[in-house]
């Protein structure tokens, strides 16, 4: 991996004190770091998050098994075959952001629900059970055991966040993270020639409140700075977090989601991991009580979307995005 912690124009956050027993005044610190972070750039890294490192590798090498699977193995699981829980497989081009096909390919998860669950026996979008390759039995258990660990550090991280608005820490998992929507992704990205112009994923922000992305060696991730576009590369044994469009909203605009974008220009197949800690999917999302909504800097966001004139759920947010990245599955899960 390159880059070092000192090195790279991100914030390096350690969340310990979050994520174990700390005193109130090393959390308070840590907060007032995510304040700065969230403030200024809407990104930064995660150290000291207690995730371990042989879990990470052995998702990778499973994953890099299932990409590496002839195409008509990998269509097994296609997402059509997820219907309403849009989950499983998609191939390089069938991702769209702001219109464009992504050069990527990439699997799709999330809470793993069974059939009798009240959401799924109701047909609720993005609820149900995952799909998993036969050909890498080992695939399933690891992305299980990696949802466990993800979404109690995301809980940590939002305690933080939490803090740092001046709430109580337990504002986020007390109410609209206590049943979360949880998504995880798995993409590969294949190399892009040096001149290319396609995107593996162009400019964009995330939906919810949290994501918390591993990525491997390659690098090519790059997001919206005031100065510019800038690169976040692989920094070892951290998780890049970055806020989304709910907590922008929660804010008021405080927190700013903030535009990002992938190139792989490696020369060789990119892996990246994000994980998303949404709000509950029929949770409403209005302004944070007091000073954590206050603030507004009246910056145009990178879209022109005022997240204030949204109304309705997180879920009907989500759906809203969701069916323009896969429009040819929005029959499947949203009719």
């Amino acid at each position: 991996m390159s880059g070092l912690a000192g090195s790279v124009a991100l914030p390096v956050i350690d969340v310990s004190a979050l994520t174990g027993p700390a005193s109130p005044s090393a959390r308070a610190g840590v907060a007032g770091q995510i304040q700065a972070a969230c403030r200024e750039r809407g990104f930064f890294y995660v150290t000291g998050h207690g995730v371990p490192a042989g879990l990470l590798d052995q998702l990778a090498a499973a994953s890099a098994e299932f990409f590496a699977l002839p195409l008509a193995d990998k269509l097994e699981i296609a997402m059509e075959r997820g219907g309403r829980a849009w989950r499983g497989f998609f191939p390089v081009g069938a991702e769209l952001t702001s219109g464009r096909p992504d050069l990527k390919e990439g699997l799709y998860f999330g809470a793993e629900l069974p059939a009798d669950d009240p959401r799924v026996r109701a047909g609720v979008p993005l609820h149900g059970g995952n799909l998993f390759p036969r050909q890498v039995p080992q695939l399933g258990p690891l992305v299980l055991a990696y949802l466990d660990a993800l979404t109690h550090l995301g809980q940590a991280v939002l305690a933080g966040v939490a803090l740092s608005l001046g709430l109580d820490a337990g504002y986020f998992a007390a109410g609209y993270t206590a049943d979360p929507t949880i998504l995880f992704r798995i993409f590969h990205y294949p190399p892009s020639p040096p001149q290319a112009q396609d995107w593996g994923v162009g400019e964009h922000t995330d939906y919810g409140l949290l994501t918390l992305l591993a990525q491997d060696d390659s690098g090519g991730l790059q997001i919206a700075a005031p100065e510019g576009w800038i690169d976040a590369p692989p920094v070892p044994g951290t998780f890049v977090c970055n806020i989304g469009d709910m907590l922008d909203r929660l804010t008021g605009g405080w927190y700013r989601s903030t535009p990002h974008r992938v190139r792989n220009l490696s020369g060789h197949g990119r892996l990246s991991f994000p994980f998303f800690l949404d709000p509950g999917f029929a949770a409403e999302v209005p302004p944070l009580p007091g000073r954590a909504a206050a603030g507004d800097d009246g910056r145009l966001r990178w879209d022109g979307q005022d997240l204030r004139a949204f109304t309705g759920t997180y879920g009907d947010y989500l759906l809203g995005k969701v069916s323009k990245v896969f429009p040819q599955l929005r029959s499947d899960a949203l009719d």
